[in-house]
């Protein structure tokens, strides 16, 4: 199957970032290479483009979509450890950073990978592969509190409760093995009325798992400090999200990064020396198009942030 992701935001994403011919540009959620063919393609020989995915499915689709460019890195990471990638690059500064947090289309529509409640397959939701830790581990390890937390503030399901409930009552009869199976627990837990409204009901609780499974709420801190720290000034940094979580996290840190100062309001000057480092691009985030929307409606949900290190 080939790597088919449609970039959200692509055009948009992309003038944001405010390429300057000869920078150096990293792209941290490199995909089937969307985004990234667009920014090459305004480089010249002189700029650079890395690019970081942690999934080997979409850097060997990127290798082969960006083969004739010679000005290209590719890096089998997380982008969490962007830093650490960068100083063993001897790469001291960067002019721009993008992450596109979603799941590729690719992972979900590529059934056996288990992120598709649509989809019968092994429950591992692993965007590394090479990681040991799963969807069958949160699913069949975890206690009922802890995935009852998990659903609640990773999925924001009101029924988090009879969800944990359920699974914990249907593993007393041996594990839970697949993705129908536990999309069966979710529909038994969840009334039948809610059941007929609104997005399946299977959507929030393997959202939560998955975010659980790749910590990917967790490491968005980490990741933006090691980006901005390497961002030259005047260099960009551009997120899309694709739920609400991940969108407040960002606006957060962006707003923290440019507001920085913990003085008490009521002293007459700050104190604290902490100075901004970014300032905001986008007071309000940048989302799709009714055209775009139309065409991929998966970009339904997406929110692009940027801000600009000062």
């Amino acid at each position: 199957m080939d790597f088919k992701h449609v970039s959200v935001l692509l055009h948009e994403t992309v003038e944001a970032l405010n390429i300057k011919e000869d920078g150096i540009y990293v792209d941290c959620t490199l995909g089937g290479a969307g985004h990234s063919s667009e920014i090459i393609k305004k480089l010249s020989s002189k700029g650079r483009l890395i690019g970081i995915d942690q999934d080997r499915d979409a850097l060997n689709a990127a290798k082969e979509r960006l083969k004739e460019y010679n000005n290209v890195i590719l890096v089998h990471d997380n982008f969490t450890n962007i830093e650490a990638i960068l100083n063993d690059l001897n790469i001291d500064k960067v002019d721009g950073v993008l992450a596109d947090l979603g799941v590729s289309s690719y992972q979900l529509d590529k059934g056996e990978r288990g992120f598709s409640y649509m989809q019968d397959a092994p429950l591992d939701m692993r965007m590394n592969r090479e990681s040991e830790f799963s969807a069958y581990n949160v699913v069949n390890n975890y206690s009922e509190e802890e995935l009852y937390k998990v659903i609640r503030d990773y999925g924001e399901e009101k029924f988090a409760g009879r969800i944990a409930k359920f699974i914990i009552n249907r593993r007393k009869e041996g594990p839970i093995r697949t993705t129908f199976q536990l999309v069966d627990i979710i529909k038994s837990a969840i009334p039948a009325k809610m059941r007929r409204e609104g997005p399946h009901p299977a959507k929030r609780t393997f959202q939560a798992i998955r975010i659980e499974v790749n910590k990917e709420l967790e490491i968005l801190d980490k990741t933006i400090d090691g980006a901005v720290r390497k961002l030259n000034t005047g260099g960009r940094i551009a997120i899309i999200t694709f739920h609400s979580l991940e969108d407040r996290i960002i606006k957060n840190k962006f707003k923290t990064l440019e507001e920085p100062c913990t003085c008490p309001k009521e002293f007459p000057i700050c104190v604290c020396g902490k100075k901004p480092e970014l300032k905001v691009i986008t007071r309000k985030p940048i989302e799709p198009s009714a055209m775009e929307v139309e065409v991929n409606p998966r970009s339904r949900s997406a929110k692009l942030r940027v801000a600009e290190k000062i």
